[in-house]
């Protein structure tokens, strides 16, 4: 027998939440077989068998919290596979229904894995992560709704849809399943029993931990702010014949920003450190962290060696990862090691905003959109496209002259974007 512990899926993760067992009692494991989705305080994760063997028992069910380290389920290994069904026989009384022992040793265990209800065959409507949390906190069964997602999936919206409408939760998990999820709903109900105009939504693990690591950096780091505004004219035409060049592969504005500010950094070393309280840690590669928004808030994938790539592969592997993000199929290896981020919200019409630090890097970079405006060239005033950058820098890990020649640099890079592949 092998006990299946809680693994450390990210730095910051002190404890994990079960979301959904792919397997259960008495299946079969093979050897990368998906066993768990653990919800950490990043994202919720994929976790293989590192043995093959048999699953023998659950201990922690779906929606309980187990620290690192904890067991979480015990696998019978191939080398006690065959010793594993004794134990099972050896009670006569029982013996018309020996396998389900283990899965009710504790009153527990069935209930919060019944939340998320299966058909006879192990299959469940497909659904996203967070879909499925909000429907065990709410005790909305998810075979009775209809995803608008793609493919039929499940989203966040038809749980809410759901929780508005007053959807049933399933009448078998009724009476034993309401430990872990009763006190959310009469919460919600008494606050907006208080102000009929108020929904009051708990929140979720992703924003508790973000709210909890965002304040701790602006209430220890002591932040300063540069703003720059580039010619985007240069840019623009350059990924055009760029694209041409690549096509069918496309190459965005924002690849073209990350290459640049890796390359401003590789220049510029003192911007790309970490503060420590007994030392200023110089990276020697550069890790650029593309900010990503997803449906339970934000995540930021890492591209490694950002320097070292062309923009062409930083574009692939950007949209892998971003990919990757949203179906919450991110690996911790792909979210850590972050020596500097990216926070472009250009997309969405913003023209200029200031970003919270993401600790322990010394400075984000956030990205506005690109703005036609009217620019004086050769004392004339004609159409221009102008771009705003905002670098928000940690004061303890680098000072004002020194983040100013990192971001001169950068608006020089991207003013003549010939020196980003050079």
């Amino acid at each position: 027998m092998t006990d299946i512990l809680m693994p450390r899926l990210s730095d910051t993760m002190e404890e994990g939440v079960i979301s959904s067992w792919q397997k259960q009692p008495g299946d079969e494991v093979a050897v990368g077989d998906v066993i768990v989705d653990i919800e950490t305080d990043k994202a919720v994760m994929e976790y293989e068998a590192y043995e093959a063997g048999v699953l023998e028992k659950i201990l922690v069910a779906e929606g309980e919290t187990a620290a690192i380290g904890a067991p979480i389920a015990v696998l019978a290994t191939s080398g006690a596979a065959s010793s594993a069904p004794a134990p099972a026989p050896a009670a006569p009384e029982p013996a018309s229904a020996p396998e389900p022992e283990p899965v009710v040793e504790t009153p527990s265990a069935p209930a919060p894995v019944a939340a998320v209800p299966r058909s006879g065959n192990g299959s469940r409507p497909p659904s996203s992560p967070l879909a499925r949390r909000l429907a065990r906190d709410h005790g909305i069964d998810l075979a009775t709704l209809n995803g608008s997602g793609p493919g039929g999936r499940i989203v966040r919206a038809d749980i809410e849809s759901a929780i508005r409408s007053g959807a049933p939760a399933p009448a078998p998990a009724a009476a034993p399943a309401p430990a872990p999820a009763a006190p959310a709903a009469p919460a919600v109900k008494a606050q907006a029993a208080e102000d009929p105009d108020v929904e009051a939504v708990p929140l979720n693990r992703f924003r508790k931990v973000a709210a909890r690591r965002l304040t701790e950096s602006k209430r220890e780091a002591p932040h300063f702010y540069l703003n720059r505004e580039v010619d985007a004219e240069p840019l623009l035409a350059f990924r055009a014949r760029l694209n041409e060049a690549l096509s069918p592969a496309k190459v965005s504005v924002n690849d073209l920003i990350v290459k640049a500010s890796a390359t401003a950094l590789r220049e510029h070393p003192a911007v790309n450190v970490s503060y420590t309280e007994e030392n200023l840690l110089f990276h020697k590669r550069v890790h650029v962290g593309i900010a990503v928004a997803v449906e339970d808030g934000l995540l930021v994938p890492v591209i490694k060696d950002t320097d070292r790539k062309g923009v062409a592969e930083i574009g692939r592997e950007t949209r892998e990862l971003a990919g990757k993000a949203r179906d919450g199929k991110l690996k911790p290896q792909e979210m850590s090691g972050g020596t500097f981020s990216i926070s472009n919200l250009g997309m969405f019409g913003v023209d200029s905003f200031a970003a919270v630090i993401n600790p322990p890097e010394a400075a984000i970079l956030a990205v506005g959109g690109i703005r036609d405006e009217p620019v004086v060239r050769d004392g004339q005033v004609v159409p221009g496209k102008r771009l705003a950058l905002t670098l928000s820098v940690d004061h303890r890990a680098t000072d004002g002259a020194t983040a100013a020649k990192f971001l001169d640099r950068l608006a020089t890079l991207l003013q003549n974007p010939l020196l980003i592949v050079a």
